[in-house]
């Protein structure tokens, strides 16, 4: 039951009603009718600036349109009083029984209180992740794979039809640079070359990639194919297929991290396999059918020309149509595609595939990519298709304030699994949801783990988990007695008259607005300012219960209100694990 949706179409009705009898003009635009939680909960339950958005096209002052909707608001259901304050606001008091309703409604729907119609079953394409197969995840990816997975979990939560999508980026030279990393390792491992050897072709710069864990696959390339590669000086012999063994070998290894983090992908495109099909040129004749490419010399770049800078005639993509700042290249002077056309084939294929929503999550290092992808976008689908891009700011490492090492296996960064290990799945995911994906993220192992209110993820589960005790209590105190989700929503909930047991009633009733909210924005942290809000309400009504015995969830000689409190009580357990399970972290049944 969403308390705001339902009170919002109720107000519509009304207004809808004043039009027919012809106190309000017909034809008034209602989409902006809002309702949502008064910004002093002392003005009551529910507000909405009806009277104030609907003003100006009505041709009446804000106040007198309040008057008109005091009658036909005050006759919805469980309205106990309005009051019109300031320019036109319309407060609203509900009676308590309101509640209690929604007390039972949490009961009865479990933990999937909370699911929308917002995405009306809506395609939507989220990907996120997408990193080079050339080495494990680092903490950067670990951010951007969290927030890519949660808000994929949150769209669904909301209605949409969500594929979570992967983008193996195989089709460049750093995965020849890691193929050449992997052959001199598998030249090592095979006692053709010492590690000195290979560090000095590191300093060389012959190769890039130096970290230990290319050794494992130099070690299963050579169990594979013996000494089948060592002498075959020419490179063109060797890279196709040892490059083709290092991607297939890293995928894996990335899915394995990504599985320790509770990340999966419904689907995994290949950039390399699009090249090879010919998507890329597909798509570039596609642009040049539509009139949107030609052949012309760019301006110079702003600022210091680059020495390798020419004017020179290229093919270009008319990105400024579609609000870009400058036309793009698609090919390099070689006859190559520039990375940009992959990516346009990329989203063509996406669009191919039915998906004119698409949200892409990237490193912030990905910022001024964002206006020539949109503008591609838009010109694939004829100003159809929708792109929202969510750039994920760096993530510090510390402990106790100090920065963390680097890896010892990555060789030059903190990996993703290092995180997992250190303080588990759970854990990193909700701290990297605790602040918005484009603010810098500090993750401090002593603080993440650390058993006080200043810890999020700790203060929301000890809230689920001292829940569960009252359980585990109650069923010694009253044996026999149906304690499930379905006795309780038959308890008597009208002994709940607490301001602040209603006051958590109030919060739970927030959640479906909380999740549309979140949904539409795009933004995923939201759900954890809401579960932490929830949380400290359950630990205020606690303690208050510590100092107070008549308001102690659990009365030895009181079943009735005993079996009320104990709803409250599951009813907080059930949103705080509907919104863990958006987040993809398990709800505690008690802390460790």
């Amino acid at each position: 039951m969403d308390i705001f949706s339902f009170y919002r179409e109720k107000i519509a009705e009304a207004v809808s009603g004043l039009m027919a009898s012809g106190a309000l003009p017909a034809g008034l635009d209602l989409t902006k009718v809002a309702v949502e939680p008064p910004k002093d909960p002392s003005h009551g339950d529910l507000a909405t600036s009806a009277a104030m958005v609907l003003a100006k096209p009505a041709g009446k002052n804000p106040r007198e349109i309040a008057g008109l909707l005091t009658e036909p608001i005050n006759a919805i259901s469980n309205v106990a009083e309005i009051s019109v304050a300031g320019p036109g606001f319309i407060n609203i008091r509900l009676k308590p029984d309101v509640w209690r309703q929604i007390l039972q409604a949490v009961l009865k729907i479990g933990t999937a209180y909370g699911d929308g119609s917002l995405g009306g079953g809506k395609p939507i394409n989220v990907e996120y992740v997408s990193a080079n197969p050339t080495g494990p995840m680092h903490v950067g990816h670990a951010r951007g794979a969290v927030v890519g997975d949660a808000l994929a979990r949150l769209l669904a939560k909301a209605g949409y039809a969500v594929t979570k999508e992967y983008y193996i980026n195989d089709a460049g030279g750093q995965v020849n640079s890691a193929a050449r990393a992997v052959r001199l390792r598998y030249l090592q491992v095979l006692g053709k070359m010492t590690e000195d050897d290979f560090q000095a072709a590191l300093a060389r710069k012959e190769v890039e990639y130096g970290g230990t864990y290319l050794i494992p696959i130099a070690e299963t390339l050579a169990r594979r194919d013996g000494d089948k590669w060592a002498d075959i000086q020419n490179e063109d012999e060797w890279l196709p297929a040892i490059r083709a063994f290092v991607v297939e070998q890293m995928m894996g290894l990335i899915k394995d991290d990504l599985a320790a983090l509770g990340v999966q992908h419904d689907v995994f495109v290949s950039e390399k396999a699009l090249v090879d099909a010919g998507r890329v040129s597909g798509a570039v004749e596609f642009l040049t059918k539509a009139g949107l490419m030609y052949t012309g010399v760019l301006e110079p770049p702003k600022g210091k020309t680059p020495d390798d800078w020419e004017p020179r005639p290229q093919l270009l993509f008319k990105a400024t149509e579609f609000g870009d700042e400058i036309d793009r290249p698609l090919q390099k002077s070689d006859g190559s595609w520039t990375y940009f056309a992959g990516d346009i084939a990329y989203h063509k294929d996406k669009v191919d595939r039915g998906f004119n929503s698409l949200i892409n999550v990237w490193g912030a290092d990905h910022g001024g990519y964002v206006k020539r992808v949109k503008a591609a976008l838009k010109a694939l689908t004829a100003n159809k298709g929708e792109l929202d891009v969510l750039l994920c700011q760096m993530v510090r490492v510390l402990n106790n304030g100090e920065p963390v090492k680097m890896s010892k296996r990555a060789g030059t960064f903190v990996t993703l699994r290092d995180l997992v290990d250190e303080v588990g799945k759970d854990v990193v995911r909700f701290i990297m949801l605790t602040r918005k994906n484009d603010a810098p993220l500090d993750f401090d192992y002593a603080k993440v783990t650390e058993k006080t209110r200043d810890n999020p993820v700790f203060y929301v589960q000890y809230a689920h988990a001292r829940g569960r005790s009252v359980f585990r209590h109650a069923a010694e105190m009253f044996p026999g007695v149906d304690l499930s989700d379905a006795g309780l929503a038959t308890a008597q909930l009208e002994l709940l008259t607490d301001p602040d047991e209603l006051g958590v009633i109030r919060a739970m009733a927030a959640w479906p607005r909380v999740v549309e909210g979140a949904a539409e924005a795009h933004e995923p942290h939201r759900l954890a300012f809401y579960l932490y809000d929830l949380a400290s309400q359950f630990h205020a009504l606690w303690n208050k219960g510590n100092d107070a015995a008549e308001l102690r969830f659990l009365q030895p000689d009181n079943r009735d209100i005993s079996l009320a409190r104990l709803a409250l009580v599951r009813g907080v357990g059930l949103v705080i694990a509907s919104g863990l399970s958006v987040y993809g972290v398990e709800p505690l049944e008690e802390l460790r």
